[in-house]
Order: C-alpha cells, then sequence, then structure tokens
C-alpha cells in the first residue's frame, strides 16, 4: 500500500522582475493568518479490534462482521440499558432491518434478539501542527485543555432504493480519549493517548464520508472530511492477512509507469463508490486502486488470463498486456484490455443480503470486439449501467451494460438497425456514447470520415453559470503558483512531475500526479488550485505602472463589483435537505484523566448500534404514541433517571460506566449555516427562500426618482427547467450602506411531476444564483484557502422527499372506536403491538402523515384507497391475493358475493372500481360474505373466530396535494367473525343432539335405578354364598398333614369371611324389617 498525461511539465523559467515583485505582493495576505496561529490539521485512521492502543495500525474496511458485547453490559446492572425491551423488539421487522448487516464472508451470522453487537472497527484520531512539536505532545495538550474531536459519519443512499429504504441519514459521536497501553511512562501520566469513536455501519451503504471537527475548546483546528469505504475486493485470510481476490499487490512503483505516459480519465459513479481503479500503466496488466479516493492506493496486478483474440472482423494490430479502460461501479469492476472485457463484483454483504461476490474476472461479450468502453456517471432507477462500444462484423452498436445488485447484463443497441443505416451512410464509427439517465436518452458521437488531428495535453476550466472557458495549464499564471510551492518547499510540487489523471471530490477538482524527487518517485493527490490561477490570471490582465514622483508603483484592478456578499435568512435545512441525524456521546467513566477501557469503549460501540437499530426499526406500520425512534429506549427509564444521576454522581455505578439517557437522540433542530444547503427537495407547490446582501465596491448614491448605487448589482437566477420551478426575485436598495438586499423564492410550479414513493424516481433539476459580471472575479479568502464568490448553484430534486411516511394512528384508532362503538373487547391474548378490533363493529381507522427528518407528525388530511391485499386465519397462513382476487374482494361493482368490506361513502375513483375513503369517512363494516376468503373461518378454540387481514393503503390518483405516494401494508387482526348458516346449524344441530341424548340417558338411569339396586344386591347375595358353601367343603376335607395345614389356614380365612357376611346379612335383614315398620306406619 502507498499513500498517496502528458510529457513532464515544462522546466521553470526565470521570471521577469515584474513577476517577481508580484510574488512579493501576493506573499504577505496569504500568510497574515498564520503569522499568529499554527496551522493544524486532523488525522482519522481506521482500526479494528486488536489494533485499538497500537501507535502505527492502519486498518481498511474489510469485514463486515459484528461482534457481540453482551459481557461487558452484563456488567451494568444498574444503567438504563432495558435488555427486556430488546427481547420485545419483533423478530421479523428485526431480521428484516438489521440481519443483513450481521455479515460474514460470504453468509449471514445468525445472532439472538437478546445481544448488544458491535462495529467491526473504530476510528483513531489525532492531530497535527507546522513546527517542531511532535504529535503526541500536541494530542496531550489538546486533551488537557479540554478539546474533544466531534466526528459526523454520512452514510451514502444505495443505488438500488427497490431493496433497501432512501435516506439521507448521519450520526454525529464525540470522541473517547483512550491511553495507550503500548508504552509506560514513568514521569508522565500521558505518553501516548488518542482519541475512539465507532465506526458504525449500515445496510445499502458501503461509501461513508468522516467529517471531523473540533468542540470549540483547545487550538483551532479546520474541519477536515475523510472517505471511509468498505474494500470489497480484499479478503482475509486464516492468518489474518489482507489479500486481494483481484490480483496480487505489487510494492515497487517503477518510474516507466508514468513518466512520458499520457494521463487518463478516472471513470466511476459519482457519489457511489467505495473502490476507484485506474489503469494505463504500459505494457502491465497491473492498475491503481484506492477506498480512500487516493489518499493512499494499491498496486495491483489483475489475475486475468490475458489472451487475444484476433480475427478477420476483430482489426487490431497488436497484442498489449495494457489495462486501457476501468470504470467502477458500487460493487462491481469493468477493465478493457485489447478487444476484451471483464468484470469483476466485489463481497459486498451489506448491500446483498448475502455473498455474490465473484471468484475471478468474468469475461463478458465473448463473442464481439470492443474498442471501447464508456461510462455512466450517474445512477438511477435502482441501477448503474456501463456501455461498450463494439468495431468488427457489429460496427455501429452499442452493447449497453446493466447492473443491479451485482448482477450483470447487456443488450445490443440499437435493436432493429446500425446507427450506420440509421444516418444513411456505409461505413461509420461511434466514437463516443452518453447514457442521459433522467431521460433514458442515448446520446452517440458517430465519427464519418476526418483527418486526424494532433494530439497535445491542457487542462480547460468552465465555470458553471458562465460562457467563458479558462485554461489553467499551460497558462502564466500555472507558472507563477508552481514558483510560490517551490519558495514555500512544498512536499506536494516538484520540478519533474506527470499528471496521472483528474478528478472531481466534494466539489473541488483534484490532480493525482507522480513526482520525482532526488531520483524517487512518488503517487501524491494533490488539490488543483482553480480559484488560485483565475485571480492570478485576473492580475496578470489587470495591474497598470503609475508613475508617482521618481518612481513607477504597481496597481491592480479588481474586476468583482462587489465587496461584500452574504447569505441571509436561510431557513432550517433539515426540511428541504432530508438529512436525518442522531447524536450520541460516549459513556462516561470514572478515570480521573477521563481516559476510557477496553470495555467502556465495548459499550459504546453497543450504545451507538442499538440506536441505529431503533433507527432502522421505527419504520413500521403501527405509529408509537411519540413521535421518536429513541422514545423506546427510554420509556420505562425516564422514571429512574434521577436515581441514575444519584449513582454517577457518587461514583456508584456498576462497571465504573454512567450511561447518560440524554445523550442519545435524535436531532430535529439544526440551524443553517451562512450557505445554500446541498439539495434542494420540493413537494408540490412548496418553496424555499432566503436573501443575499451584497455591497458594491464604490460607494456612492445618484439623486432623482429613486435613490440609486452608483455600481449597479444585479443578481439573476437561472434555471435548468423553468418549466417546472420558477423563481422570484424582489430587490432593496440600503443607499446608507451603499448596499442591495435580494429575496429570493424558489417554488414549486405542481406541473413536472405526478407522484412517486418516498425519494423514489425524483426529478433532478438545479438553480444557479450569480451576480451580473462576476463570473471568475469575485474571490473570498478564507482559512481553507480562496473560495470562489458570486455563482451560488444547487441542485434541487422535485418529487416525493425522502423521510415522509404514511402510518396508522392506532392510539387514535382506538380511542375514537371505543367512543363510537361505546365499547371495545380486545383479543383473548392481548397484543400490545398489534390491538384486536371486533368484527360485528364498525371500524374507524385514522393515519398521521410523519415526518422522520423534521419529527413533525400530523393527522392524514388527503384521500386515499383501502384494500385488502392478503390475509388468514393465522400469521402463519397469510396469503397474498391476486389481482382478480383484490378486485372482487374490494370493489363495490363486485357481483361474485366476494366482498370483504363495504362502506357507506358514496365517492368511488374514476373506473368506479374502488371506494375512496379519508378522515371524515363513516367506517368500514366488516361483511365477509360467502365467496370471500374469511367467510366460514373455521375457530381453533373454544373461542370465535379470527382473522389477519393485509390492508393496503395509498394514496395515489385520489389526492392531488402532494407528490407523495403514501403506501402503507399493515396487518389488521379481526375476531369475532361469525360463522356461516350451515355450519351454524351444523354445530347447533350435533350440540342439540349431544344435550338430549344426554338427558334421555339420565332420564333412563333414573327409571331403572331401583331394578338395577335390586338386581346387584341380589347378585351380590349369590357370589357371597356361593364363595361361603366352597370354603366350607374345603375346610372340612383334609387329605394329608401338609394339605391339613393349608386347610386349616384357608378355612379360617374362610371362617372369618362367612361370619362376615352372615353378620352383614344380619345388618341388612334388620335394616329391611326397620324400613317396613317405617312405611307402615307411615300409611
Amino acid at each position: 500500500m502507498f499513500p498517496a498525461g502528458p510529457a513532464p511539465w515544462p522546466r521553470l523559467r526565470v521570471q521577469r522582475a515584474l513577476w517577481a515583485l508580484l510574488v512579493v505582493l501576493l506573499a504577505p495576505w496569504r500568510l497574515w493568518a498564520i503569522q499568529e496561529t499554527q496551522e493544524c490539521t486532523w488525522q482519522v485512521v481506521l482500526n479494528n479490534l486488536e489494533s485499538v492502543g497500537k501507535n502505527d495500525a492502519i486498518d481498511h474496511f474489510v469485514d463486515q462482521e459484528l461482534y457481540t458485547v453482551d459481557k461487558v453490559f452484563d456488567l451494568l446492572v444498574d444503567a438504563p440499558i432495558d435488555r427486556d425491551e430488546v427481547r420485545r423488539l419483533g423478530a421479523a421487522e428485526w431480521e428484516r432491518s438489521w440481519s443483513c448487516t450481521l455479515l460474514g464472508s460470504g453468509r449471514l451470522l445468525t445472532i439472538s434478539l437478546q445481544t448488544y453487537l458491535g462495529f467491526p472497527y473504530y476510528l483513531k484520531i489525532n492531530y497535527s501542527c507546522t513546527g517542531d512539536v511532535s504529535s503526541e505532545a500536541l494530542v496531550r495538550k489538546g486533551h488537557l485543555t479540554g478539546l474533544k474531536p466531534v466526528v459526523l459519519v454520512t452514510f451514502q443512499s444505495p443505488v438500488n432504493f427497490h431493496r433497501w429504504k432512501i435516506e439521507q441519514l448521519q450520526i454525529q459521536m464525540e470522541a473517547a480519549p483512550f491511553r495507550s497501553p503500548a508504552e509506560r511512562c514513568d514521569a508522565e501520566e500521558v505518553c501516548l493517548m488518542s482519541w475512539y469513536t465507532p465506526m458504525p455501519i449500515k445496510n445499502g451503504s458501503v461509501v461513508m464520508r468522516v467529517d471531523v471537527s473540533s468542540n470549540g475548546l483547545g487550538p483551532f483546528i479546520p474541519n477536515k472530511r475523510f472517505r471511509v469505504n468498505i474494500n470489497g475486493f480484499l479478503e482475509r485470510q486464516r492468518d489474518h492477512e489482507l489479500q486481494f481476490t483481484v490480483g496480487n499487490e505489487l510494492f515497487h512503483l517503477i518510474p516507466r509507469y508514468f513518466v512520458n505516459v499520457p494521463s487518463r480519465p478516472l471513470w466511476y459513479t459519482v457519489d457511489q463508490t467505495p473502490v476507484l481503479i485506474l489503469g494505463g500503466i504500459p505494457e502491465e496488466k497491473t492498475v491503481l486502486l484506492t477506498d480512500t479516493n487516493f489518499k493512499d492506493f494499491f498496486l495491483v496486478e489483475l489475475s486475468i488470463d490475458s489472451c487475444w483474440v484476433g480475427s478477420f472482423y476483430c482489426p487490431q494490430a497488436s497484442f498489449t498486456a495494457t489495462i486501457y479502460d476501468a470504470i467502477a461501479t458500487e460493487s462491481t469492476l469493468f477493465i478493457r484490455q485489447n478487444q476484451l472485457i471483464y468484470y469483476f463484483t466485489g463481497a459486498y454483504t451489506t448491500l446483498y443480503e448475502s455473498n455474490h461476490g465473484s471468484e475471478r474476472w468474468v469475461r463478458v461479450l465473448a463473442n464481439e470486439c470492443i474498442k471501447r468502453l464508456c461510462p455512466v456517471h450517474f445512477h438511477s432507477n435502482g441501477s448503474e449501467y456501463v456501455m461498450a462500444l463494439t468495431t468488427g462484423k457489429n460496427e455501429g452498436y452499442v452493447h449497453f451494460g446493466t447492473i443491479t445488485d451485482g448482477l450483470v447484463s447487456f443488450k445490443l443497441l440499437p435493436r432493429n438497425r446500425s446507427v450506420c443505416s440509421a444516418i444513411l451512410v456505409v461505413n461509420c464509427s461511434i466514437t463516443w456514447a452518453v447514457f442521459v439517465a433522467g431521460d433514458y436518452n442515448l446520446l452517440m458521437l458517430v465519427e464519418i470520415v476526418g483527418p486526424t488531428s494532433s494530439k497535445y495535453f491542457q487542462i480547460w476550466y468552465l465555470l458553471e453559470g458562465s460562457y467563458q472557458v479558462y485554461q489553467l495549464f499551460p497558462s502564466k499564471a500555472w507558472e507563477v503558483y508552481i514558483n510560490l510551492q517551490v519558495l514555500q518547499q512544498s512536499s506536494l510540487y516538484a520540478t519533474n512531475e506527470t499528471m496521472v489523471t483528474l478528478f472531481y471530490e466534494d466539489k473541488k477538482l483534484y490532480q493525482l500526479v507522480y513526482l520525482i524527487d532526488n531520483q524517487q518517485g512518488r503517487l501524491v493527490k494533490r488539490l488543483m488550485p482553480v480559484e488560485q490561477l483565475l485571480m492570478y490570471q485576473q492580475i496578470s490582465d489587470g495591474y497598470v505602472l503609475e508613475r508617482q514622483g521618481s518612481h513607477l508603483t504597481l496597481s491592480f484592478s479588481n474586476f468583482c463589483p462587489f465587496t461584500v456578499m452574504r447569505l441571509r435568512e436561510l431557513p432550517s435545512p433539515q426540511i428541504y435537505t432530508r438529512q436525518e441525524r442522531y447524536r450520541a456521546q460516549p459513556p462516561r467513566v470514572w478515570e480521573p484523566w477521563g481516559f476510557h477501557s477496553e470495555n467502556s469503549l465495548a459499550v459504546y460501540q453497543g450504545l451507538v448500534y442499538y440506536l441505529l437499530k431503533l433507527h432502522s426499526k421505527y419504520d413500521k406500520p403501527y405509529a408509537d404514541p411519540v413521535h421518536d425512534s429513541t422514545w423506546r429506549w427510554w420509556k420505562n427509564k425516564k422514571q429512574d433517571q434521577d436515581y441514575y444521576f444519584y449513582l454517577a454522581s457518587n461514583w456508584r455505578n456498576a462497571g465504573s460506566v454512567h450511561v447518560d439517557m440524554t445523550s442519545y437522540e435524535k436531532i430535529y433542530d439544526l440551524k443553517a449555516e451562512n450557505e445554500l444547503p446541498e439539495r434542494i427537495f420540493l413537494d408540490k407547490g412548496t418553496s424555499y427562500n432566503f436573501s443575499v446582501f451584497l455591497t458594491a465596491r464604490k460607494p456612492g448614491i445618484q439623486h432623482g426618482p429613486s435613490f440609486q448605487v452608483l455600481n449597479p448589482l444585479d443578481l439573476a437566477v437561472v434555471l435548468a427547467d423553468p418549466d417546472c420551478i420558477e423563481a422570484v426575485v424582489k430587490e432593496k436598495v440600503l443607499v446608507n450602506r451603499n448596499s442591495v438586499l435580494f429575496w429570493v423564492t424558489l417554488s414549486d410550479k405542481r406541473s413536472c411531476f405526478d407522484q412517486g414513493i418516498s425519494g423514489h424516481h425524483l426529478m433532478k433539476t438545479s438553480m444557479l444564483v450569480k451576480v451580473l459580471g462576476s463570473s471568475g472575479h469575485c474571490f473570498q479568502n478564507t482559512n481553507q484557502g480562496l473560495r470562489m464568490q458570486s455563482n451560488l448553484m444547487v441542485p434541487v430534486l422535485i418529487g416525493c422527499p425522502p423521510g415522509k411516511r404514511l402510518a396508522l394512528d392506532i392510539t387514535y384508532t382506538l380511542q375514537y372506536n371505543r367512543v363510537q362503538n361505546k365499547h371495545y373487547f380486545d383479543c383473548v391474548k392481548v397484543d400490545p403491538e398489534m390491538p384486536c378490533f371486533l368484527f360485528r363493529d364498525i371500524f374507524y381507522p385514522f393515519f398521521l402523515i410523519q415526518d422522520l427528518v423534521t419529527g413533525d407528525s400530523g393527522s392524514f388530511q388527503g384521500s386515499y384507497v383501502l384494500k385488502v391485499v392478503g390475509g388468514g386465519p393465522t400469521l402463519d397462513t397469510i396469503k397474498e391475493y391476486s389481482e382478480e382476487e383484490i378486485y372482487r374482494f374490494n370493489s363495490p361493482l363486485d357481483k361474485t358475493g366476494s366482498l370483504i368490506w363495504t362502506t357507506e361513502n358514496t365517492t368511488t375513483t374514476e373506473d368506479l372500481a374502488f371506494n375512496i375513503m379519508s378522515h371524515n369517512s363513516l367506517g368500514i363494516e366488516w361483511l365477509c360474505l360467502e365467496n370471500s376468503p374469511c367467510h366460514d373461518t373455521i375457530p381453533h378454540s373454544i373461542f370465535a373466530p379470527e382473522f389477519f387481514f393485509k390492508v393496503l393503503v395509498s394514496n395515489r390518483g385520489v389526492d392531488e396535494s402532494t407528490y407523495c405516494d403514501y403506501q402503507l401494508t399493515f396487518l389488521l387482526h379481526i375476531h369475532g367473525l361469525p360463522l356461516s348458516a350451515r355450519r351454524a346449524f351444523l354445530i347447533l344441530l350435533v350440540s342439540a343432539s349431544l344435550f338430549v341424548g344426554l338427558v334421555i340417558l339420565y332420564i333412563i338411569c333414573c327409571l331403572l335405578s331401583p331394578y338395577m339396586v335390586k338386581f346387584c344386591n341380589f347378585l351380590r347375595w349369590k357370589i357371597n354364598s356361593i364363595i361361603g358353601l366352597e370354603s366350607y367343603y374345603t375346610y372340612s376335607t383334609p387329605s394329608d398333614s401338609r394339605a391339613f395345614s393349608h386347610s386349616g389356614t384357608v378355612s379360617w380365612r374362610s371362617s372369618r369371611l362367612n361370619s362376615r357376611v352372615v353378620y352383614k346379612g344380619a345388618e341388612e335383614n334388620k335394616a329391611e324389617t326397620k324400613d317396613a315398620l317405617k312405611r307402615k306406619s307411615t300409611t
């Protein structure tokens, strides 16, 4: 692994005296802020569990398994950690939302619902400053002065929105100080330390942005962004060493790989690609591969067969091992070698819920001659795309490739005839192809006949919103900038360098350059100084020499029409950016210096995991009483908050760790910064308002009918789709301040979008705000360098914003149904997550529109269509209904006797097929007619039958107040279903028969009982007589002495039995005599 074109740059020429003077003049304003403070920067690396506390450990994101931290949580017996709440999580929802995060290499990891889990990596955070002070001493000083890094992790939404929910999710964490156990310091309490935070992962996200900032204490350190991406092309061997699956890593950069080698483009899917790949190394099947946007990189020799297919229809003169074209997507790498195409899918189990990774490079389009690969930079419809241009027998065709969940497929376009035939020429060649995903248009650049033009390298820059193109290299401004960097002895520049590629990152242009210093070559990533170059060009063209006395003075003209540009009255950003953010702080520890242990860091991991799990579980059909995903965590512990605070204040917490309930929450009130948001989502008819404050360069006013600024300032708003959005600008002149205030309102025109699911199929457009006459002339000096002003471009997405959903308001539904029906009967087995409703009661459903971003929750006032789309007598027997069945079971036009429900509402859809409901509807009456699936449900116990209905609620086509197609599917538990007449009569007949039979049997028993008693007595007397007679004869005839002894014993027993019988008979005769006397006296 290594830390991080044309022929070499021309050698620097000696500058003239004027340019030397320019360098002297420019230096002070760049250095004025540095003289007082040191320049410091954050340093962030990834550490796995075994590397925590090690000084030089740097890991790459390979492992995707979670691990259990139950043992440390078992110690927290008096902490507000509700382990029973984990057990109560719905297993089906939990596994749907999170089971695929618990991943191993190619198989799912089975983990119990009772476990707290931790992520496989930590972020290790340090900082360094210019000067001779070591980084370790600076970190100690920062810790002792109260510095704590604040880490903001942003998860990139996945490509396939059909599998994963589209959301803009962030989690903000405070780093925990950790003292390294590697070295012991006798003289100091702290020797080596760093800050650590968990590095969370999320289903569907393989690209994460990490922004590190300060808490405001300690030294001033500017914010810095890092890329932490999952590398699915690395795997861990049994000896825990990392090895590439796409080839073998090389460890030596050879100058011939880059010197005198043309630069090449870097192709990838914008914002979605975790691993970038760059080919073009001559005569080697070797590529540069990085998972940190070339902060560091690997040199990998690919394990492809390197064969060459040549035939009469494949016009290729010679064979080469060079990888000419390389394209990276979210999970798959594509390369072209000679005329062959290969792809390799990484092992990204967080994307597919299983391992779809390739075992080797897969060759596609084996019978085709491919001359070029063309990238599609933006994904759409849940897929990514790539195009292969053919030559030879299929010249004039394009192979259009689609990548969905790592599965690759190609189709030949055009379908009917070639492009050459379409433009009525015999021979043509497709030079380039562009796919416009939003419009589903394929644009092709076709070459018919033309001379070859000379090729040389230049960098041109077009400033968006203007029509002027600037030449950045080669240019006089570039030479000035290089001179300044060499004078400052910058490590990013050298006199002998070759550019490898250019690419954008976070709206900034970067170079990958090969430098040679002291016969040593290295690759570096550096920022392309666009603003400095444009400013230098402006100064070089706008200076004058004026004589003052006996000497000449140098003065510069500033072409920027304003001196101050500020944005004001910016609204709260979350409602427009749709950014969800959680906040988590490390648990408090009782170590005197505030240092955490491995156990407390493990607790931090488990708390962050559980917070994100609550977020994923919150997207459920039944709304909680409180609209907050963290409510379930603390709802049973809030009343004990003072007790936990008492324990923490007296250092009596078990495990020496205190979990503060207020440290884990969702943030709904982010404040607007002094800039336009990263993106703006507009729903139907919504608008975005802000103001722009400009101060003119030359003061003065013009008197007349109205006061005007002498130097007019005009603000223009350029819309990419004026048929879909509109902008209104109002102006107010502030004469006393020589300024102008513009109010800008951007609105949706309700005309360019139908209805869509939240976050799906959004229409992409943009708004550009610019000050006229200022493009390329206005710059602002900040602590992070120059920043261009006057042009503000914001992407605008029209449609249903992410994070809005429809939910069943079960709390109000139960309350309203109880009032309307005068009673409420729940099931015998009560389920608090799914209450029951009685069949004979009218059902009144109510729904909520919940905004998961802003925390707003209100009653759904629009119209909707309700359909029963599935059902069954038990949860295990629920089946999905077909379209024909859904129509029969729900349509008021059904004539087959299959309706499940009906309503007294008369409003229907345009085709009269379904009823239209609203919050003012008269309720639902359950029917379950003869041919419906809920008719004649067989009870499984002594209780009345019950049924589970799968209900779909949608406002599509019936609600014109929003672009959102709210679709809610939920289970409705109905009990007390009536039996069919036939089954009821059968049950009645059987029951009556049993009852009558028992009555008859009882009567018979009563009538025959005296005779039965007399017969039993007679039978008993007869048996006793026989036994007594037999005993007498046995006693009176002994045979021998042995028999005598035996007979004597038997006769003794018989005599006792006979005596008992005689005595009992006498007693019975005596009793009968008494009964006879009583009857006589009675008569």
